[in-house]
């Protein structure tokens, strides 16, 4: 018995995908971001009321949705929802949502506790300050996996990793690569915020020792003779985080004067916003000046929110997308007058509601759609502006969102390499039995998959938002496709290599953590029931009958003897043979590789 297509169909799956994504990826020659109100405010605050950062949390109190939010599904279109919600569906969970319905699946997940990569990384070095000196981010990476796979809080899980796609913080930095407790803590803190205020969220962002570190305010002084404030993370807080290069319309679309885009900000803007945020640097009981030059050694400061040290923060006036922090000012009052004018732009909802609606559904949604969320964002139903849960509600269930999936180069998005691994180990219940998912070398794309979570290669993250395929039918059509910016020939090839080696043999380090193919095992003699099982795990039923007639010859190509008490291990072997290809092969298909 051999494995006798495998390595043919490889080279022609290769192909397949490279011809349905549109070509290669990598740079192109366009700069890294393409130059595309009565509602109550939240206040500023460093950490969730009543709690202590960097505890498990209780989650936040419950939103009340508008009714017509409330959506029922299919077996189908539960697998269809999940594939976006959470890092894939298994079939308990399609079960599960299929007998119930949105709400209570909402209601649930948003009421589940949060679990600290933080606290993990410290209970593997108890010894005192040994997390802070023996940590690095293989650490994380361990936590990370445990809690993506594993985690029963599926949705704060897959928010939280696109919300480290929209406020990059990357080990790539070299001050942010040994502060592994500091990077566990700044992902928690993101997985916390997901469900509470966007204005909180923008606080903890700021505020973070790690983001301090990666965009250089942590140590950011007051202006001299000799000195100007340090303006990356003023400059990044406005691009990036909440309001964009171009004032928008509530849908998204952006404003003209004379043909032409109207910038957000200004020169002046960037120079004053980072006169706000001077002072700021490491947590601790006094401001002393050695303390906030780093020299005091202090075991929590790498995850306690950043204080201002007064003799450091910039007393000058400082005028800023029309308003004016007074002269003298303290800086946490300067920095909440900033965040809440970032918070209270009318940019904010509708350029941060298309960011996430791309990291979860598609790459390019309609106007109407990014308006439906920007209005979740200003008016969560109750007069609260900036719900989270309101925002995610609304980008899940957008009538765009569930409307069945069409074959328009403008449905879907490609999934990214991490959330296929995560895809399926959790259709098939890959498990590690150490329960430690030492899954660590992933960058590379020829041996890897070309991406690891908190390793993006700049503050753009993997791939912007509003990349487009250079020479292809999504650039005529006038169209964005971020995560093929890290699509190419090589990481083509190493995603199907990585996977093929998955498949069969396990992943991570002594390859220990193994899916569990026991259900599929007892179809493969049925390759029909085996092929409905997998679609729905991995492409929500919606397999195409020309794919599925494919599969099926390829799977049926490999015969199972006829059973005998000599021949039970070659039995085994053709099914398993099956099995593995048939996952394979789907997971190798563009219709897998577009998530609809």
């Amino acid at each position: 018995m051999t494995y006798r297509t495998l390595r043919h169909l490889l080279a022609i799956a290769s192909l397949t995908v490279l011809t349905a994504c549109g070509g290669g990826g990598g740079g192109d020659s366009q700069s890294d971001t393409a130059r595309n109100p009565d509602i109550s405010v939240v206040p500023p605050a460093s950490t969730v009321p009543g709690t202590t950062p960097g505890d498990t949390t209780a989650p936040p109190p419950l939103s009340t949705p508008p009714s017509k939010q409330t959506s029922t599904f299919t077996r189908p279109q539960a697998s269809r929802f999940l594939g976006r919600a959470t890092f894939g569906p298994d079939m308990a969970a399609i079960e599960a949502l299929a007998a119930s319905d949105s709400e209570a699946w909402f209601r649930a997940q948003f009421s589940k506790p949060q679990t600290l990569h933080r606290k993990y990384i410290d209970a593997k070095y108890p010894a005192a300050g040994a997390a802070a000196s023996k940590a690095n981010p293989t650490d994380f990476y361990e936590s990370f996996w445990q809690q993506a796979v594993r985690g029963d809080d599926q949705l704060r899980q897959r928010v939280a990793f696109a919300l480290s796609e929209i406020f990059v913080v990357s080990t790539q930095s070299q001050a942010v690569w040994p502060q592994t407790r500091g990077l566990a803590s700044y992902y928690d803190m993101l997985g916390q915020q997901a469900f509470g205020n966007f204005r909180t969220l923008l606080q903890g962002v700021a505020t973070h020792p790690m983001m301090g570190l990666y965009l250089s305010h942590l140590r950011n002084q007051k202006e001299s003779s000799t000195r100007t404030p340090d303006e990356n993370f003023a400059r990044e807080v406005m691009q990036l985080f909440t309001i964009g290069l171009y004032q928008l319309n509530a849908d998204g679309s952006v404003k003209l004067s004379g043909g032409k885009p109207i910038d957000t900000y200004t020169r002046d803007d960037v120079s004053a916003l980072a006169k706000v945020f001077t002072g700021w640097s490491w947590a601790g009981p006094d401001q002393a000046a050695n303390r906030f030059y780093g020299s005091v050694a202090d075991p929590d400061r790498d995850w306690k929110p950043m204080q201002n040290y007064a003799a450091f923060h910039s007393t000058s006036e400082k005028h800023f997308l029309g308003v004016s922090a007074a002269g003298a000012g303290e800086g946490e009052a300067d920095m909440a007058l900033a965040l809440d004018t970032l918070f209270n732009h009318p940019n904010a909802g509708p350029f941060f509601g298309r960011q996430l609606i791309q990291r979860l559904v598609t790459s390019n949604p309609s106007p109407a759609y990014v308006g439906r969320v920007a209005a979740a964002f200003a008016n969560n139903g109750a007069g609260v502006r900036g719900d989270m849960q309101a925002v995610i509600r609304a980008v899940l269930l957008d009538p765009e969102a569930l409307a069945p999936a069409g074959g328009t180069l403008r449905t879907g998005k490609l999934r990214e390499p991490l959330v296929r691994l995560g895809n399926w180990m959790r259709a098939f219940n890959a498990k590690d039995a150490a329960l430690q998912y030492r899954i660590y070398y992933l960058s590379d794309p020829l041996s890897g998959l070309g991406q690891n979570p908190m390793n993006a290669p700049s503050v753009f993250n993997y791939f912007r938002p509003s990349y487009v395929p250079p020479n292809s039918a999504l650039a005529a059509a006038g169209l964005v496709a971020p995560e093929m910016q890290i699509t190419s020939e090589p990481s083509v090839t190493g995603y199907l290599n990585f996977m093929q080696d998955a498949i069969r043999g396990g992943v991570g380090e002594s390859r220990a953590v193994q899916a569990d193919y026991t259900a599929e095992l007892a179809l493969a003699s049925e390759p029909g029931a085996l092929l409905d099982r997998i679609d729905l795990l991995l492409m929500s039923g919606n397999m195409s009958s020309r794919l599925r007639s494919k599969i099926l010859a390829a799977v049926t190509s490999i015969a199972i003897p006829a059973a005998s008490a000599s021949n039970a291990a070659q039995v085994t072997t053709a099914k398993t043979y099956r099995v593995h290809l048939a996952i394979f092969l789907a997971m190798a298909s563009p219709e897998y590789l577009v998530q609809k």
